[in-house]
């Protein structure tokens, strides 16, 4: 199983480095989009990819880099008969406002019905504390925090798996909570990270700065990505695995 990056940049990644949308290659051939932002258009064409090899989907929660490229996945596999509905995994919490709060703007206006988010793509809610599974894979979401709006927090998930041995932890989007967190660093081998680099932190995604006071032997199995267009620092010679660039591959076969 492959791990590809479409992008590696933030929601605000300049033009050419795209959002950190993932694809997950089975060695069937099967393809599993770990969120479809609104660059997924043109980071999958540049890796060779169209709507037609996406089989799969995971959303892990609703901001524009991690959706915003679905109303466009659904009209191309709606209206190319070659291609079956995808399939959404999401938690029960995201998928139950993906139309509502997402995609009903545009998707609902369909000629001759009344559309809904199953007019386009086949569903499958993940209750909390549970999986999916795809290519006999058991995919666990890890209820991220985000963002905090008021009393609440964001509906946002990221993945932790196996593959071959090897447990992934994939972050998606969150801040650094320790006492929540630090566990799940511990069980992964390795870590894909969000991190800002952006000398004023926005307070809802880990940053360099916080990141770097880890303990070695976590840093050193902790990829980071998701960052912003400043010039990054040396994070090797802080203790970490690297910076993943666009269009980098991980090889778990």
């Amino acid at each position: 199983m492959k791990l590809i990056f479409l992008g590696s940049g933030s929601a605000f990644a300049p033009f050419g480095n795209y959002q950190s949308n993932m694809i997950l290659q089975s060695k069937s051939g099967k393809n599993l989009l770990l969120d479809c932002g609104s660059d997924a258009r043109r980071s999958l064409n540049e890796q060779g990819y169209s709507h037609n090899d996406i089989h799969d989907v995971y959303i892990s929660h609703l901001h524009a880099d991690h959706v915003g490229g679905l109303e466009w996945l659904a009209f191309a596999t709606k209206f190319d008969q070659k291609c079956q509905k995808p399939l959404i995994h999401a938690a029960a919490d995201v998928l139950d406002d993906l139309w509502e709060k997402t995609l009903s703007g545009g998707l609902s206006s369909l000629q001759g019905i009344n559309a809904d988010i199953h007019s386009y793509f086949n569903t499958n809610p993940v209750a909390a504390n549970s999986y999916f599974t795809w290519s006999n894979i058991q995919f666990h979401i890890i209820q991220t925090v985000h963002v905090i709006s008021g009393y609440t927090i964001m509906p946002a998930y990221g993945l932790l798996f196996t593959v071959n041995n090897t447990t992934i932890f994939i972050t998606m989007d969150t801040q650094l909570v320790h006492f929540y967190m630090d566990s799940i660093y511990q069980k992964a081998d390795i870590i894909f990270h969000d991190c800002e680099t952006s000398p004023c932190k926005s307070g809802v995604h880990a940053h360099y700065s916080e990141l770097r006071e880890l303990p070695s032997e976590i840093k050193r199995k902790m990829w980071l990505y998701h960052y912003n267009c400043e010039l990054l620092p040396d994070c090797k010679q802080d203790g970490f695995a690297g910076f993943v660039t666009k269009g980098q591959c991980f090889d778990f076969s």
